[in-house]
C-alpha cells in the first residue's frame, strides 16, 4: 500500500528484495546474512523499514520467538548501518516499531513519552528500535512507527476475525474490556508520508487512531456492521490452548489505550478518527473488489 502513495506523491521508490533484482527499481539485500548492496542505494533520500516475522503468524515456541526478534533487529541494523555509511546521508529513516513497547497497561492513557512495559513484545520492541542506533549517530533523522492493530481486509488482526463474523461465530475475546489501539491501512500509509516529510518528526511515534476502543466495542462494532450477532465470547483459557499462555495474554487479552499525541501535534489529519467509520469504509472496499 505504501509504495503506490509514494509514487503518488511524486517520489520516485526503490525496493529492497530478497532475491534477485528485475529492475532498476530494486536493490538486493539479505538480513539474515547481513548482505545489501550499498552503492545502488547511494543519493537515497529516505528510507522506510517495515519488515518482519509476523508476530501472530504462529505459536510462540521458543524458535519462532528467536524469528520475531532477530528478522527486526538483523534487517534494522543492517539498513541503519548501511544508511549511515552513504554521502550524502539520508535525511530520514521510518524504522517500524510497536504499541506493544508499553507492555500491559490497563485503562492507563499512553503516550510516546510513556515508559516501557514488560513483556516479550516490549522486550522485542525495545531491541528493534535499539536496533536503528547507527543511524540515530549518523545523524539521520529516525521516526519509530509504533503502530498498532492495522485495519485492513486483505491481512492481519481484522482479515482472521471476518470469517468468523460472517458466520455469525464471532464475539469478544476473553472479557472485551481490553483496549486495543487501531488505525485505518489509509492512515497507517499517511502517517508513514507525514513522518517523511515533517522535519519535526524523531523518535516515537504512535501510529493509532485517536479513537481506541476496547475489544467489545470493536467485536460488537464489526457484528452489526456486517449484520450478525456477536454472541459467542471466547473464554480465556481457549485462548490460552489456542495460542499458547503467553501469546494469548500479550496479543488477544493485553490491552493499550494509545494516543497519537505526536501525529496530532505535528499536523497530521486522520481519515478516519472513529471505528464505525473505518470498518465501514474497510468493508466497503472489500465487497467491491
Amino acid at each position: 500500500a505504501l509504495g503506490p502513495a509514494e509514487q503518488a506523491a511524486g517520489h520516485d521508490v526503490v525496493r529492497l528484495v530478497r532475491a534477485a533484482p528485475v529492475g532498476p527499481g530494486e536493490v538486493f539485500w539479505s538480513p539474515s546474512t547481513g548482505e545489501i548492496d550499498a552503492a545502488s542505494l547511494a543519493g537515497v533520500e529516505g528510507a522506510v523499514h517495515l519488515a518482519g516475522e509476523g508476530i501472530g503468524a504462529k505459536r510462540w515456541r521458543p524458535a519462532q520467538k528467536e524469528r520475531i526478534l532477530s528478522s527486526r533487529v538483523a534487517g534494522t541494523g543492517l539498513l541503519a548501518t548501511t544508511l549511515a555509511g552513504l554521502s550524502p546521508l539520508p535525511s530520514v529513516l521510518v524504522s517500524g516499531s510497536a504499541i506493544g513497547y508499553y507492555g500491559l497497561r490497563g485503562d492507563e492513557q499512553l503516550t510516546e513519552t510513556s515508559s516501557r512495559g514488560t513483556g516479550f513484545l516490549a522486550d522485542v520492541v525495545e531491541a528493534w528500535e535499539g536496533a536503528a542506533a547507527p543511524a540515530v549517530e549518523a545523524g539521520i533523522r529516525t521516526v519509530f512507527l509504533r503502530s498498532g492493530i492495522v485495519l485492513s481486509s486483505s491481512g492481519g488482526t481484522l482479515a482472521k476475525l471476518l470469517p468468523l463474523f460472517k458466520l455469525g461465530l464471532g464475539g469478544r475475546l476473553g472479557p472485551g474490556t481490553q483496549w486495543w489501539s487501531w488505525v485505518a491501512l489509509e492512515d497507517e500509509v499517511g502517517l508513514i508520508l507525514h513522518a517523511l516529510s515533517t522535519p519535526e518528526v524523531a523518535g516515537p511515534m504512535n501510529a493509532v487512531s485517536p479513537g481506541a476502543v476496547t475489544n467489545a466495542e470493536l467485536t460488537s462494532t464489526l457484528a452489526t456492521l456486517l449484520g450478525r450477532p456477536a454472541l459467542l465470547p471466547v473464554p480465556r483459557f481457549a485462548l490460552s490452548i489456542a495460542l499458547g499462555g503467553e501469546m494469548a495474554r500479550e496479543l488477544a487479552l493485553a490491552g493499550q489505550r494509545v494516543i497519537p499525541v505526536v501525529a496530532e501535534r505535528t499536523g497530521y489529519r486522520f481519515s478516519y478518527r472513529d471505528l464505525g467509520s473505518a470498518l465501514a469504509h474497510v468493508l466497503a472496499k472489500r465487497s467491491s473488489s
